[in-house]
């Protein structure tokens, strides 16, 4: 193994501790103190990684909107242009906050998979993850890794800093210079601007104040055994963790319809099927089709809208979708945004229908208190939009 891989498996090796460095970052990123996170910094930042140069990582997770692409899209949000202004994807863009916090991805004791970065854990962690954007076609539209790496030697900066990190030679290897900015890109995400902790909840935990007496109903509410949160969104049920995802990070299927409305905008249509995890490359089973990771609870009242295809445009409709496998009813098989019912599963073989029947259907009192409960999942620097 050459020095230049050996020292960028060290860096990316510590990088999936979600150790949180401070959010203080040199302005400068080529400068003789400044830090991989610097680096990563400017990166998210500049939109010359995009075939347009017009399109950043920041655009469509943008930091003052709790990482979310807080544009209509003409699709309600659901999904992203590509930096052409024109190409419109098929998922929606999850937030980056907390993805630091996702393991890689890997199979527990039973075989089952956790982890991974995007929906699907098509990208094995996150410094992986971080570089695939640039080469979607319907995303940045780089055409190869050779054309990023080209980008941002471009920048003076930029190669004195990755020279400084990773060696002298390491622009001589492109696959090696495109883990790299990976790297740096995956140290800005474990900062505490995106890893903050620092919500409500948290605040709470630490005897810094009390909940309201709605948040505090939802909060026991969410963790009792009467509903079916926790089982899938806490790391450890069993126990209130500080410094919690709200997300165990294993993969399931709750029986989401298509995104009718974003097939039609996009040209894709009914066709094809989204497999979820199960098209994933190091999956490819097709047991797992249709199956999605956990998204994390953080930020979530800010964070519409809802599933991976963005389908859901209030989080009172994502919460009232479950009832539908708990209590068989008129009332429950219409979506309350549309006045329609419920769509089809888009992929009906995989359904975990033994997961979604246990616990009790929700009224709208205890939808209004588990919501409660979420907003007070809301980083504090983004609690005045709750209030918008």
């Amino acid at each position: 193994m050459s020095a230049i891989a050996t020292r960028l498996r060290a860096t990316l090796g510590g990088l999936i501790l979600c150790c949180v460095t401070p959010v203080a970052l040199a302005a400068d990123p080529g400068a003789a103190n400044a830090s991989l996170a610097d680096l990563g910094r400017a990166l998210f930042f500049d939109s010359n990684l995009s075939l347009t140069r017009s399109q950043s990582c920041a655009t469509c997770h943008d930091p003052a909107r709790a990482f979310i692409d807080a544009r209509d899209n003409g699709v309600g949000g659901a999904a992203s242009l590509g930096a052409d202004g024109r190409a419109l994807g098929d998922r929606n863009a999850p937030s980056t906050a907390y993805a630091a916090t996702v393991p890689p991805l890997t199979r527990d004791a039973d075989g089952r998979y956790v982890g991974g970065l995007l929906h699907d854990g098509h990208a094995r962690d996150l410094a992986e993850q971080a570089g695939q954007p640039m080469l979607n076609p319907l995303e940045m539209q780089m055409p190869d890794a050779q054309a990023v790496v080209t980008r941002v030697h471009e920048n003076p900066r930029y190669v004195a800093a990755f020279n400084r990190h990773f060696g002298a030679l390491l622009f001589n290897d492109t696959q090696a210079a495109f883990a790299a900015i990976g790297a740096a890109l995956a140290a800005f995400e474990d900062t505490a601007l995106f890893v903050a902790f620092d919500s409500r909840y948290d605040r709470f935990l630490r005897g810094e104040l009390e909940l309201s007496a709605d948040e505090e109903q939802g909060r026991t509410l969410f963790f009792s055994s009467l509903i079916n949160c926790s089982s899938c969104h806490l790391q450890n049920p069993a126990v209130t963790l500080a410094r919690d995802s709200f997300s165990n990070f294993r993969y399931f299927n709750i029986g989401l319809p298509a995104n009718v409305a974003l097939r039609a905008r996009n040209g894709r249509g009914p066709a094809p099927v989204d497999g979820g995890l199960g098209d994933n490359p190091r999956v490819n089973d097709v047991r797992e089709a249709g199956k999605f990771r956990v998204p994390s609870l953080r930020n979530v009242a800010l964070t519409a809208p809802y599933m991976h295809n963005g389908v859901f445009q209030d989080l009172h409709t994502a919460i009232f979708f479950y009832n539908q496998h708990l209590v068989k009813n008129a009332a429950n098989g219409i979506n309350p945004e549309t006045g329609q019912p419920w769509g089809p599963p888009e992929v009906a073989a995989t359904v975990d229908r033994e997961l979604l029947r246990q616990g009790q259907p929700l009224d709208e009192e205890r939808i209004g208190l588990i919501i409660a409960f979420l907003r007070t999942l809301t980083d504090q620097r983004l609690e005045p939009l709750l209030k918008k």
